[in-house]
C-alpha cells in the first residue's frame, strides 16, 4: 500500500528527525571532547563520523520514498528478462579426487592410502543416499 506525495507517514518522519538530531548532537559532543584537554585524534574522527551518520538517515528516508512511489509494475531500469546462465569457463575446472589426492605425495604413503579409502567410504554412502531417495 503505497503512500500518497502528500501524506508521509508523520511518525517516520518524527524518526528521521530524532534520529538525525540525535546523530548531529553525538557529533557535537566528540567535538567538545576533542577540543578538551584530554581529547584525541579518535574524539576527532568521531565528530566528523556522526554528521555522516545523520545524513545517512536523510538519505535512507529520502530513498524509502522514492521505492514507496515508484510503480510496482514499471520495468527496472538495468533488469534483464529472466535467469541467465553462468558461463562454463567462468569458474576454475576442479581437479578429480583420485588426481587431487597423489598430487605431489608418494602414492605407497599411507596416508594417501587412507584418505583414498576414507572418499570411496563416502562415495559409497552418497551413492546408497541417492538409490535410497529415488
Amino acid at each position: 500500500m503505497a503512500s500518497s506525495p502528500s501524506r508521509r507517514r508523520p511518525a517516520l518522519i518524527l524518526f528521521v528527525v530524532i534520529a538525525a538530531g540525535a546523530c548531529l548532537a553525538l557529533g557535537w559532543w566528540q567535538w567538545t571532547r576533542f577540543e578538551a584537554a584530554g581529547g584525541t585524534g579518535q574524539n576527532l574522527g568521531y565528530a566528523f563520523q556522526w554528521p555522516l551518520f545523520a545524513a545517512f538517515v536523510v538519505y535512507a528516508y529520502r530513498r524509502f520514498v522514492q521505492l514507496e512511489d515508484a510503480d510496482p509494475e514499471a520495468p527496472v531500469a538495468g533488469a534483464d528478462e529472466g535467469p541467465r546462465e553462468i558461463p562454463a569457463d567462468l569458474l576454475p575446472q576442479r581437479a578429480s579426487v583420485g588426481a587431487a589426492a597423489t598430487i605431489g605425495t608418494d602414492v605407497d604413503d599411507p596416508e594417501v592410502e587412507a584418505i583414498a579409502a576414507y572418499n570411496n567410504y563416502l562415495a559409497q554412502i552418497r551413492a546408497e543416499g541417492d538409490r535410497s531417495t529415488t
